[in-house]
């Protein structure tokens, strides 16, 4: 079984940086896709970013060059890195991991005011 518990959010203004964790637990596999996805209040749950175990990365076109995703394969551990933040990035943040089905976090909240 996976768990995968996210910390790091908070509030901040706009322009502000945050980093977000992802600790992940159980039968975890470095060649594994991780990835955060957010979900802002009325809307869909989105990507955000994703990264392979070999370390390949994909990015939301609205989170290019402000955001960066990275993992520590060793300690089972996804980050995000959240510069220059905007009010439209608020909303709650998931963590993904994908085997043969995906497993979620329970999310963490990012609030950006401006």
């Amino acid at each position: 079984q996976v768990q995968l518990v996210e910390s790091g959010g908070g509030l901040v203004q706009d322009g502000g940086s945050l980093r977000l964790s992802c600790a992940a637990s159980g039968s975890i596999s470095s060649m594994y896709v991780m990835g955060w996805h957010r979900q802002a209040p009325g809307k869909q749950r989105e990507l955000v970013a994703t990264i392979t175990g070999s370390g390949s990365t994909i990015y939301a076109d609205s989170v290019k060059g402000r955001f960066t995703v990275s993992r520590d394969n060793a300690k089972n551990t996804l980050f995000l890195q959240m510069n220059s933040l905007k009010p439209e990035d608020t909303g709650v943040y998931y963590c993904r991991l994908t085997t043969y089905k995906d497993y979620w976090g329970k999310g963490t909240q990012v609030t950006v005011s401006s």
